[in-house]
């Protein structure tokens, strides 16, 4: 198999989650509102909506291949920066067991070495480009590293 199948392959396997992720929190912002708000930032109705289009605007990007070298890094950056604000710190839900604030706070820690595994793999996008099958090839942008 080439490699441009390859990243063609990676690409489509990379957009899934911001694509999915996007659209539900631009059409049902609630629960990640409260996660922003529960995080100390500011305005997280919005902060939602803007994280969801962000989410929803680079996953399709990368799924065609468009502005991949850019898309990559600002995704690397994004995947740092939410698993240090929204995974990094224990969680604990009042009137919960302890065992069940320690299996949440489990999953908490797989969703930050995600965030950050997620990184390196947007960072290897961004420096290797889209393949030579998709959009920034077809406009003569996709250049081999």
């Amino acid at each position: 198999m080439s490699n441009n199948v390859i990243i063609l392959i990676a690409r489509i396997l990379l957009s899934f989650m911001f694509i999915f992720a996007g659209f539900g929190k631009v059409t049902d912002p609630a629960s990640t509102a409260g996660m922003i708000a529960g995080a100390g930032l500011p305005a997280s109705t919005a902060l939602a909506y803007l994280a969801g289009l962000f989410e929803l605007a680079t996953g399709i990007a990368v799924l065609v291949g468009f502005q991949v070298r850019i898309v990559g890094w600002l995704l690397a950056v994004f995947c740092v920066f939410t698993g240090l604000v929204f995974h990094l710190a224990p969680v604990n839900v009042p009137d919960f067991p302890a065992a069940a604030n320690g299996w949440i706070n489990g999953l908490n820690f797989v969703n930050l070495m995600k965030n950050i595994t997620l990184a390196g793999a947007y960072i290897m996008l961004a420096t290797n480009g889209a393949g030579a099958y998709s959009l920034d090839a077809r406009r003569g942008a996709y250049a081999a590293a």
